[in-house]
């Protein structure tokens, strides 16, 4: 009984826009996708270009991204709020309980998967595509170009799988964000806090818009997976 009275108030809430409601997702949305854009920014180039080039310590740099990306988040928000408290280097920009130190730290948890997924898609990839520009006269950065294109797909994908793993972390927004209401509140923050709280229905409101966008994320990695 209890379940499906909460489960109804969660769908008023959801169905009246409720103000915290839509705030905790427009926080959500933002922050994840100033991460992801940053992310995409640095970390596209960066797998391109350790997936078309051989160096020394090109293997030890690959299990060091492996390892990256199973970093707990909790890990990533404690690093950050090292450099930017007060008593950090950085502790002078008052980034701390910030959207800025959230999209900080959700940048750096996005960022070995964008490579990461960048180097597996590249290497995965026709090997001919750039002996074949190149005798075609393309230079370098042309045939890159060209490289980039052929596994655009997989790139889109590997920026998408990304946005959902930062979109539905709890530990960089809490250390970093500080569940500020109206200001770093975020979904996973606010189900936390709502929860014990024992404003179930809020709680499992969110948790709903943060399934649906779950699924969308994961509906459009599979479609362009099988492209």
């Amino acid at each position: 009984m209890f379940f499906w009275e909460s489960l109804q108030t969660a769908f008023n809430l959801i169905g009246s826009l409720d103000r915290e409601v839509t705030a905790a997702v427009r926080t959500s949305l933002a922050v994840s996708a100033g991460a992801i854009c940053i992310s995409a920014l640095a970390g596209i180039p960066a797998g391109v270009a350790i997936a078309i080039n051989n160096f020394p310590l090109k293997r030890a740099l690959l299990t060091l991204l492996n390892t990256l990306m199973a970093m707990p988040t909790v890990v990533i928000g404690l690093l950050v709020y090292a450099f930017i408290s007060r008593q950090g280097p950085l502790g002078e920009l008052g980034l701390l309980f910030t959207p800025a130190a959230m999209v900080i730290g959700q940048t750096l948890l996005a960022l070995p998967i964008v490579i990461h997924y960048c180097v597996s898609t590249i290497k995965g990839a026709d090997p001919r595509i750039l002996p074949t520009v190149a005798t075609l006269g393309a230079g370098p950065i042309q045939g890159t170009i060209q490289l980039v294109r052929e596994v655009r797909f997989g790139i889109m994908a590997a920026v998408i799988a990304a946005f959902g793993r930062v979109i539905a972390e709890v530990g960089v927004a809490m250390m970093l964000g500080g569940n500020i209401r109206g200001y770093t509140r975020t979904m996973t923050t606010a189900i936390a806090m709502e929860t014990s709280k024992g404003e179930f229905a809020f709680g499992l409101a969110l948790g709903g818009i943060l399934m649906a966008i779950a699924f969308a994320v994961n509906l459009i990695l599979n479609l362009l997976q099988e492209r």
